[in-house]
């Protein structure tokens, strides 16, 4: 009993400070680009600890370790290191993201293309944020009902409002400074495990011994298949997603983003071997009996890891771990309602609801998209309606295999056209439409590479008929009516 109290104590005190991290942030919001880019001072460290925080999730902590305990062994590490591969390439580009000096992801098509190519990628990419957002809210509130014994409903409404509150009030300065305190329980809650699970099997040596030589290859339990459809695929959908790009519009510089990034693969490298070995180490206890592995014969091998910490860890690493995977769902929550809201509020709210509105309305806008989209994710969550959430989830690879190309080609390729955009969003939509729904089976791959496919043939094919006729890549600007006394200028509709 007094061991359940430590571990709730330190929870609860981890939501609150995570709830006055969101109101000291809110401090520091004077306008819209402050909610919505951090005013662009995000520094490398900042930038590396959220887009970490915001990309491991639930299936980079619990699924790692359910993965590792069941047919992919130690290769299931992969899962994680494709992401330090993908954020490594992002690199690359992500001095010449920054440099576009815009909001959100619909804004540049809307500056670099049209309006109704910004209003297509702005719903499927609201989409599938929402789906995102409800699925960490279920995780969040599955992993809160076993540490504090609530009902699930409960848990979900709890944990689910604490990050819309500190998500509202602060936006991404908020997220970013708490994906940062969270990325750090992430990595040191599951690393605080090892030691104490090693110790208790009696060492790395024993550990090999009793698992099986196929599930101590680095590659076979996975695949190369697999390893490379996960760089492609996640390669893909972070640089067109809102979540990820978000961070490097925040950047003080197009080199401080290209070190965020960098920092980032580091963090994903150093921390996928962790949740992989411990699979491995609970699997052996397991077999062992050296620990109770009941809970995960019953519910599935997600529960190996609380089974593992509860049974080998002292209470108050126990609370630390637990916050841990619990800031993995959390983290990963925010960044995606953050994203939503931004759209909303960026792109549909001030192109075609209230083109007038100055920057105090498009903040205020934002605050209560947050928080409407919020609610409804938690709606889904405590649903949990399968089908709504698979229709949610669907919209993620519409949103790469359409706009991939024309937003990254759209930067450095001056003939790149709305007719050749238009192409590439339609072609790329019907590709995984087709596989999707069985009309065509494309060598057994995912639907997302036969949309990417016709998405190059279409852009470049149609912007070659039709090039752009300015030949530029340079955004257009307008300049938005008087606020309190001074103009601002801002990137808006052509």
């Amino acid at each position: 009993m007094e061991n359940n109290l430590i571990v709730i104590t330190i929870v609860v005190g981890y939501l609150l400070f995570l709830v006055s991290v969101g109101i000291y942030s809110s401090k520091k919001i004077g306008d819209s680009e402050d909610f919505l880019v951090a005013g662009r001072r995000l520094g490398p460290f900042l930038i590396a600890g959220t887009l970490a925080a915001t990309e491991i999730g639930g299936g980079s902590s619990l699924g790692v370790v359910e993965k590792a305990y069941g047919d992919w062994g130690i290769s299931s590490l992969w899962y994680v290191a494709t992401m330090g591969i993908t954020f490594t390439i992002i690199a690359i580009v992500a001095p010449m993201l920054r440099g576009a000096m815009v909001k959100t992801i619909p804004e540049f098509f809307r500056r670099r293309y049209d309006k109704p190519s910004a209003l297509f990628t702005s719903i499927i990419m609201i989409m599938p944020l929402i789906g995102l957002t409800a699925v960490q809210f279920i995780a969040s509130g599955v992993i809160l009902s076993v540490i504090m014994g609530w009902d699930y409903t409960t848990s979900v409404i709890i944990i689910s409002s604490v990050v819309i509150i500190y998500s509202m009030l602060g936006g991404l300065w908020s997220v970013s400074l708490t994906d940062f305190a969270q990325m750090l329980m992430i990595v040191f809650g599951m690393l605080a495990v090892v030691p104490f699970s090693l110790n208790t099997v009696g060492g790395l040596d024993v550990v090999i011994a009793n698992t099986p030589t196929e599930k101590l290859s680095m590659t076979k339990g996975i695949g190369w298949p697999t390893i490379f459809s996960l760089v492609f695929i996640y390669t893909a959908s972070f640089i067109c997603g809102q979540e990820v790009t978000q961070r490097l519009y925040a950047a003080k510089s197009g080199k401080t983003a290209l070190i965020g990034s960098l920092l980032t693969a580091v963090v994903f490298f150093a921390f996928a071997m962790i949740p992989a070995l411990l699979g491995i180490i609970t699997r052996v206890m397991v077999d062992t009996g050296i620990i109770d592995g009941t809970a995960i014969i019953e519910n599935g091998a997600r529960y190996a890891l609380p089974t593992l910490a509860s049974q080998v860890m002292p209470p108050v690493l126990v609370g630390i771990l637990f916050a841990g995977i619990s800031s993995a769902t959390m983290s990963s929550a925010s960044s995606d309602l953050l994203g939503a809201g931004s759209i909303f509020a960026n792109d549909l709210y001030k192109i075609y609801i209230n083109p007038e509105a100055d920057q105090t309305k498009l903040l205020l806008v934002a605050r209560i998209t947050i928080v409407v989209i919020g609610l409804f994710a938690i709606g889904v969550a405590v649903l949990n309606t399968s089908a709504i959430i698979s229709i949610l989830m669907f919209s993620f690879s519409l949103r790469a295999g359409g706009t991939l190309i024309p937003y990254l080609f759209g930067h450095f390729y001056p003939k790149g056209s709305r007719q050749g955009t238009w192409a590439s969003l339609l072609l790329g939509t019907l590709g995984i439409l087709a596989v999707q729904y069985e009309w065509i089976n494309f060598f057994g791959l995912d639907g997302i590479f036969l949309g990417l496919l016709l998405s190059v043939v279409g852009y470049f094919s149609f912007s070659y008929l039709f090039p752009n006729r300015s030949n530029s890549v340079i955004l257009t600007d307008e300049v938005i009516p008087e606020s309190e006394g001074k103009k601002e200028l801002i990137e808006v509709l052509k």
